[in-house]
């Protein structure tokens, strides 16, 4: 087996444009689905982004990065498929930065699927953390600034970094963790299971 594969291009190894458009469809359904899942309080961890590095791992970067767009596309037409069941309004809420972080995360985790770094246990677990820590740069950037360049106001509008980080990030860290050791449980075992059945 090809080392830069992803897992769908090993069961499938013929891709076809029908495929391509079901494997798509279905994941950003997945995302849709897990981002209504949430854990904890006082501030609640949704299943999105776990299901989001599972897309990428098992789609490769495009297909992957395609299917958080059409995800996306569908909050934007006003369907409850953002944590919460929130839609398209998020797009100028405080979390907008993640949410458009969600398609380069996903294309990064279908990069180091295609390269083969998120194979095992370790690996994915490394680039899980890595591609999760990533996620925060647009995540905070937006209500750290760019919201405010681009005329939106609101009490979260450019809070101090202090604030950022116990509002947008210090929550988020430890589930982020464990998300990473449960996408590197899936990826590693679907790879096991893919290698005793081929």
């Amino acid at each position: 087996m090809n080392r830069d594969t992803t897992m769908t291009k090993a069961l499938w190894p013929s891709q076809t444009l029908a495929r391509d458009g079901v494997l798509i469809v279905g994941a950003s359904i997945l995302v849709a689905i897990a981002a209504q899942v949430s854990i904890g309080q006082p501030v609640p961890i949704s299943l999105q982004t776990l299901a989001i590095l599972i897309v990428g791992f098992s789609l490769g970067a495009n297909r992957g990065a395609a299917a958080l767009m059409l995800y996306l596309g569908y909050g934007a037409a006003g369907l409850p498929v953002f944590a919460n069941g929130m839609n398209g309004v998020a797009f100028v809420g405080p979390t907008a930065g993640f949410l458009v972080g969600f398609v380069g995360m996903a294309w990064a985790a279908g990069w180091a699927a295609e390269r083969g770094i998120a194979r095992g246990f370790f690996g994915t677990a490394i680039a899980a953390l890595i591609i999760s820590a990533l996620l925060y740069v647009p995540g905070v950037a937006w209500p750290m600034g760019v919201a405010g360049a681009m005329g939106i106001e609101a009490g979260w509008v450019g809070l101090s970094a202090d604030r950022i980080w116990a509002g947008f990030v210090a929550p988020f860290l430890l589930g982020d963790a464990i998300k990473a050791v449960l996408a590197a449980l899936i990826v590693s075992g679907g790879w096991s299971l893919i290698r005793r059945r081929g």
